[in-house]
């Protein structure tokens, strides 16, 4: 299984133009679970609100989650919520919670920020 984070979700979506990097998209193609943390939908949603995202969280799921076989994680939350508090190195809570759904699954991460990359040994890019 392999998280995805907000940006790279973004990235791999069809009707963006960005692109993954080498490393990031070989972590993605061999990798048949592609998930993410329901953080992630809420951050969509915050970007669509305010007209950073085409799509709302659901329209997305609906459309670009399903052709591309991403699913929203349902480890148990409160499990994750226990993780996310040990993730001192940022005050940010939906990177807390994203970083701590792959932490506590022992899962490899895409993600373009450096904070993680620098914070979760298995942050890919």
């Amino acid at each position: 299984m392999t998280y995805l984070d907000t940006n790279a979700l973004i990235r791999i979506n069809p009707d963006e133009e960005l692109e993954l990097p080498r490393r990031a998209r070989q972590a993605v193609e061999k990798d048949e679970e592609l998930l993410i943390s329901p953080m992630v939908l809420l951050e969509l949603e915050n970007l669509h609100e305010i007209r950073r995202f085409r799509w709302s969280a659901q329209e997305w799921l609906e459309r670009a989650g399903v052709l591309l076989g991403i699913r929203v994680c349902n480890y148990p939350f409160g499990l994750v919520i226990d993780q996310a508090i040990r993730e001192r190195w940022t005050r940010d809570p939906y990177d807390r919670v994203i970083v701590a759904h792959a932490r506590a699954r022992k899962a490899p991460l895409v993600t373009k920020d450096e904070r993680i990359l620098k914070n979760y040994s298995l942050a890919v890019w």
